[in-house]
C-alpha cells in the first residue's frame, strides 16, 4: 500500500512539472505574440536598425519559411508532433525531471503554435536577429527542449555504456 501511494505521488509530481512547464511556455508565448500584434504592424520592426530586433510577422509556413500556406498539413504534422511528445511522455526511457522538463518545453512550444494556427491561420513571429529567420518563443522552447532532450539522451547512453563495462 504505501509503494503504491509513493509511486502515485511521484507520478503527480511528474505531471505537475511537465504541465506547468507547458502552461508557462504558451501563457508566455500567448502573451508576447499578442503585445506583438497590438503594438506593430505586420512587417513593421523595433527599432528599425539594430542588430537584433522585434519584426511582427505573419508566418503561414513552417521553419524559414518551408510549406507556407499549407495550414492543413501544418495542422496535422502538429498534431503528430504533439502526440508524439506525449507518447513518449507516457513512456519515458527513464524517469528525470530533466527529461519531464524537455518534453514540457516542447509540448509547450507546440501548443503555443498551434493556438495561433486554429485561431488564426498563421502564427506570429517576431525575434529578430537578422542572420536567421525571425521566430517566437513557441519555437525558442521548441529547439531548446529538443536540445536538452538529446543532451539527456546522449548522457544516459555514455552512463549505460560505462556501467556495462
Amino acid at each position: 500500500m504505501i509503494e503504491s501511494h509513493t509511486h502515485l505521488i511521484a507520478r503527480v509530481r511528474r505531471g505537475a512539472l511537465f504541465l506547468a512547464v507547458a502552461l508557462l511556455i504558451v501563457l508566455l508565448d500567448q502573451v508576447t505574440k499578442s503585445a506583438i500584434r497590438l503594438t506593430l504592424a505586420p512587417g513593421e520592426s523595433l527599432p528599425a536598425d539594430a542588430p537584433i530586433r522585434l519584426t511582427h510577422v505573419i508566418n503561414t509556413g513552417a521553419a524559414f519559411g518551408l510549406f507556407t500556406g499549407q495550414s492543413a498539413f501544418l495542422l496535422l504534422a502538429t498534431a503528430v508532433g504533439v502526440g508524439a511528445i506525449l507518447l513518449y511522455y507516457a513512456f519515458p526511457p527513464a524517469n528525470s525531471r530533466l527529461l519531464d522538463t524537455a518534453l514540457g518545453l516542447q509540448f509547450g512550444g507546440a501548443l503555443g503554435n498551434l493556438i495561433d494556427r486554429v485561431r488564426q491561420g498563421y502564427v506570429t513571429d517576431f525575434i529578430d536577429l537578422r542572420v536567421w529567420p525571425v521566430f517566437n518563443l513557441a519555437d525558442s522552447a521548441i529547439v531548446v527542449g529538443v536540445a536538452v532532450l538529446a543532451g539527456f539522451l546522449m548522457l544516459s547512453q555514455r552512463a549505460a555504456s560505462h556501467q556495462e563495462t
